[in-house]
């Protein structure tokens, strides 16, 4: 996926929350005052969709836009950006820091091991 810009993702995750179909004022109304301006909304929506995120329909004398990568997928790219800017790729250390600092519970973890044996032992294309 191309990188976006921090102003990028937060239009983006604005968009996922429409569920549909949306226009640059629909994402607009979605901000709290002061909101941003229109032009510079819009031409968000434009830069997402030159990088491949969003698509558009026609609709009267506009468009309205979607996202063309799924919410998961794009949530699990920036987990996945995120465990290797911050923890040197590593999920064990993102897992050693959520048990220091007490954010995963012992049963947790032991249902994340039991998943983790299932999956191992279930032959591929069975999941």
């Amino acid at each position: 996926m191309i990188k976006l810009t921090p102003k990028e993702e937060e239009v983006l995750l604005k968009i996922y929350e429409m569920e549909r179909f949306c226009a640059p004022k629909d994402v607009r109304a979605l901000y709290e005052e002061p909101r941003p301006n229109i032009n510079a909304v819009s031409n968000t929506f434009q830069s997402l969709e030159k990088k491949g995120y969003l698509t558009h329909r026609t609709a009267g004398r506009g468009y309205l836009y979607m996202p063309t990568v799924p919410r998961e997928e794009f949530g699990q790219s920036k987990i996945g950006q995120l465990v290797t800017r911050l923890f040197d790729g590593s999920y064990l250390n993102v897992v050693n820091r959520f048990v220091s600092e007490s954010k995963v519970s012992r049963e947790e973890l032991l249902s994340l091991l039991d998943e983790l044996e299932k999956k191992q032992t279930t032959p591929k294309g069975e999941n």
